[in-house]
């Protein structure tokens, strides 16, 4: 596929979780209707497996061992900025087959239901069994703003009709 550019994106924020939920809505019902597209590399399945990927992982374990210290004292350091404005695109996870994990090829209604289930999960008493490698403790209030944030980020790269 061709490389993105910024326009071929959508800005989009996230303030809670029914925001979030609600996008998803949405996005079910332009795929329903066969009007649901994505830019970039990914299929629409593939963005929703990631983000939902990366929501489970907080309780069933993170595929990636945790950076060197200095880097993740730095991602800490940047964390309350990252859970305030925007997380980068293009970014990497070295020594990672494809830069990240949660990534490999799923139906899209498949990949809703796990994304659903994981807010459901952000949502309910049990607490996050794993630490983020990256990020190491953190509030669920930061875990819930960090996975608004990442879904942010890939969302921007579906597209439907009336999405503007």
């Amino acid at each position: 596929m061709s490389k993105t550019t910024p326009t071929d994106r959508r800005d989009l924020n996230f303030a809670t979780l029914d925001d979030l939920r609600a996008e998803l809505d949405r996005l079910e019902m332009a795929e329903q209707r066969g009007e649901l597209s994505a830019v970039g590399k990914w299929t629409p399945g593939q963005i929703l497996g990631h983000v939902a990927a990366w929501i489970h992982y907080g309780w069933e374990g993170y595929p990636i061992k945790a950076p060197p210290f200095f880097i993740r004292w730095y991602l800490r350091w940047q964390l309350p900025k990252m859970l305030k404005g925007k997380m980068p695109s293009g970014v990497r996870i070295p020594g990672v087959e494809g830069g990240t994990t949660g990534a490999e090829p799923v139906e899209f209604a498949e990949a809703l239901a796990n994304m659903r289930r994981g807010i459901e999960r952000l949502e309910s008493d049990e607490p996050a069994t794993y630490h983020s490698p990256a990020f190491g403790e953190m509030s669920m209030a930061d875990r819930i703003e960090l996975n608004l944030r990442h879904a942010e980020l890939h969302f921007s790269f579906l597209r439907y009709p009336g999405d503007g």
